[in-house]
């Protein structure tokens, strides 16, 4: 086992993570970096077309798609993961327990280019072709997972597919207006907003005025106060990461914890939105390993993996949907994957049963046309 802990000894592997991870280091400052005014231009035509696409959208000159079941959007405003997969999970399993019949959307990152026609997603999918969230969805979900560029597109063929499916999770979708939404929920991690800019400038996607319009907002971390004003008098929730036993990837009924890696020289590997989440988790339990950050939704190689120095390398689950084929490639470590689940208050479920609730007795009303297209004007006009 490394005698030095983690830090230091990041190794991020293309020109890609450097250009990401020097963005970040200045997206995260409190104010703007003078580094970043060259980008300026590009933020301000950023804000404009975002603007002239939230107006086209709210006047219906571009349609928004409604489906005939209620749909949950999770997404985020910022940049990078901040826990929406687990968010899904922990959504679709609850409301699987409360009689619900789920089914899971997704854009589908790390597909191959000209992938773009929705398809469905199983546990054994490759990730290459449909991306690594949806296959973790499937794989853990145990319920329908689409993926398209058009989720509007892609929940129709769901629909289509499994007719019993009586509500939607939409991942990742919160700028994806072309979908008709019943609730929305943004979802933050410690870096809050960040410099509070648009990209490039910054790492927002939209402004932090748009929380105004959505239904919850989760943190995931302390919260930024700067998002807490502007979703003042919103629905607020904070939200968790638990992690559960690491288990093998050649065989994933071999479990085990923390402390039966006490003898072994261990590395951690991350190709996700914000891997130093994941670095600090293992650090929590009490792990001492080398750190190796990847870009996020990286292809990785054979060589990626061999050529790491270590007995035992460890990952999120979301790398390992994509490495378990590597386990049993020569010279490689064992690979083993922990799994997080979100742990959430009993107030944010009731919170959400209670507008699915409403949205269902909207449909069965007598006005149920009406009531249908008001919630997507509703939702739109809010974009």
């Amino acid at each position: 086992m490394d005698s030095a802990p983690h830090a230091g000894k990041h190794r991020p592997s293309r020109g890609k993570a450097r250009v990401s991870a020097w963005l970040t280091r200045h997206w995260q400052r409190r104010g703007l970096s003078l580094a970043l005014l060259p980008l300026a231009p590009l933020a301000l035509l950023f804000a404009a077309l975002a603007a002239l696409r939230r107006f086209l959208y709210r006047h219906t000159w571009l349609r928004c798609v409604a489906l005939p079941v209620p749909v949950v959007v999770v997404g985020n405003l910022g940049v990078g993961g901040t826990g929406k997969t687990p968010l899904v999970l922990y959504i679709a399993q609850s409301l699987q327990a409360a009689g619900w019949r789920p089914g899971i959307l997704s854009r589908g990152y790390g597909r191959l280019r000209g992938a773009s026609e929705p398809c469905p997603v199983f546990p054994h999918s490759d990730p290459a072709q449909v991306g690594d969230e949806p296959v973790l969805l499937a794989l853990r979900g145990k319920l329908p997972v689409w993926v398209g560029r058009d989720r509007a597109a892609a929940g129709a063929a769901l629909l289509a597919r499994h007719p019993d499916v009586d509500v939607l999770i939409c991942d990742d979708g919160l700028q994806h207006l072309r979908l008709r939404r019943d609730v929305e929920i943004a979802v933050f991690d410690g870096r809050g907003a960040g410099n509070g800019f648009l990209l490039p400038l910054g790492p927002l996607r939209e402004p932090l005025s748009r929380l105004r319009g959505v239904d919850a907002v989760l943190f995931n971390g302390a919260p930024d106060a700067r998002v807490l004003a502007a979703c003042a008098g919103g629905k607020g929730f904070d939200m968790r990461l638990l992690p559960g036993a690491f288990y093998r990837l050649d065989n994933p009924g071999i479990c085990c914890t923390a402390d039966d890696f006490a003898a072994k020289r261990l590395g951690a590997l991350a190709g996700i939105g914000h891997p130093e989440r994941f670095f600090r988790t293992l650090e929590q339990m009490g792990l001492l390993f080398s750190a190796h950050a990847f870009p996020d939704h990286h292809a990785y190689q054979s060589a990626d993996l061999s050529s790491l120095p270590c007995e035992v390398l460890l990952m999120t689950e979301k790398d390992g949907v994509k490495c378990a084929r590597f386990s049993a490639a020569p010279g490689m470590p064992e690979l083993w994957a922990l799994p997080v689940t979100a742990s959430l208050p009993p107030d944010f479920f009731n919170f959400l049963l209670e507008k699915l609730k409403w949205t269902q007795n909207s449909s069965t009303s007598s006005s149920a046309p009406s009531a249908r297209a008001n919630c997507c004007t509703r939702k739109s006009s809010r974009n």
